[in-house]
């Protein structure tokens, strides 16, 4: 199974912890991490991924691999910026948002474009005039949210 973690690439001490903690758990429960392969949120799931013995893949929006977190198993260079937004939401089954800003944004519309559930930890709600959609299934906890990521893309 594939996870793909997105989120910032500047987050204070409370969202990398969370974000730690997700790529621990994806790796101590036998699935991959796919993220954006820089800084931030990115960084800290990747750290997570390799304290907890797991694969992490970076999908990198840069030519070089010059600022890939160095903490990720494979770091991949694209060369074609913000659109690589759209492959990290891509690869995975399932899509957990930690944080972020408006490229976090992007990527959860780029998921659920394409009809990819997304698990979201103190990240953006959607709405639309006088309603809150619920497409984004939130979690309280790094562990509910790697639970319910499981539990959705086995359904998929």
């Amino acid at each position: 199974m594939y996870i793909s973690v997105i989120g910032g690439s500047n987050c204070d001490d409370k969202i990398a912890e969370t974000a730690y903690r997700v790529g621990k758990l994806i790796a101590e429960r036998g699935a991959i991490l796919v993220c954006g392969g820089l800084s931030g949120v990115m960084d800290a799931a990747a750290r997570g991924v390799k304290d907890g013995g797991g694969i992490s893949v970076g999908i990198l929006p840069d030519k070089t691999r010059e600022r890939a977190s160095k903490y990720l198993t494979i770091a991949l260079p694209t060369g074609i910026g913000y659109a690589r937004n759209a492959l990290v939401t891509q690869a995975g089954d399932v899509v957990i948002a930690i944080g972020g800003q408006y490229g976090t944004l992007s990527e959860i519309g780029f998921a659920l474009n394409v009809g990819k559930s997304v698990v979201g930890l103190h990240t953006w709600e959607l709405k639309k005039p006088g309603q809150l959609l619920k497409t984004v299934i939130k979690a309280q906890t790094p562990e509910e949210a790697v639970d319910k990521a499981f539990e959705l893309a086995k359904e998929e």
